[in-house]
């Protein structure tokens, strides 16, 4: 297990198919400037309960079609790390074609539908994580723009 050095409920990883065009796109908008890392720093773990130290969106880029068939919409609750995995896909069809604004408005609600079906996990396995506080302060944050 690797310590996490900052606090911040969402973190963001991304793989990539070798020889991928698109790396330093989606990178920005993942760790850039004004990235989804650095755009919900504010959210920390502390504010929304005991059981989720990271909420980790695991981002493929043109998956091969096997890896895509073996992607769950959602990770396993891990207990020990508190933490889950989020499998968010990005594609020609639903990201490189879009306009910026578009792009932005992808990540902005994939990001709460994610959220809204993580909702369920938290009740089902009556889990400490303020879920609707979390989407709010998501939504308003990711609205912004």
């Amino acid at each position: 297990m690797t310590a996490i050095a900052d606090d911040n409920i969402f973190g963001f990883y991304a793989s990539f198919q070798s020889g991928e065009t698109d790396q330093e796109l989606v990178k920005k908008y993942l760790w850039g400037d004004n990235g989804l890392k650095e755009q919900l720093k504010s959210l920390k773990w502390q504010s929304y309960g005991q059981d989720f130290h990271l909420i980790l969106f695991e981002v493929y880029v043109k998956p091969i079609p096997y890896l895509r068939d073996a992607l769950k919409e959602m990770g396993n609750y891990r207990r020990k790390e508190k933490s889950i995995g989020i499998p968010v896909i990005l594609d020609q069809e639903n990201f490189f074609k879009l306009t910026e604004t578009d792009r932005q408005k992808f990540f902005h609600s994939t990001i709460l539908k994610r959220l809204e079906l993580l909702s369920e996990k938290v009740k089902r396995n009556k889990l400490d994580l303020d879920i609707e506080k979390l989407k709010t302060d998501t939504d308003k944050i990711l609205g912004l723009k």
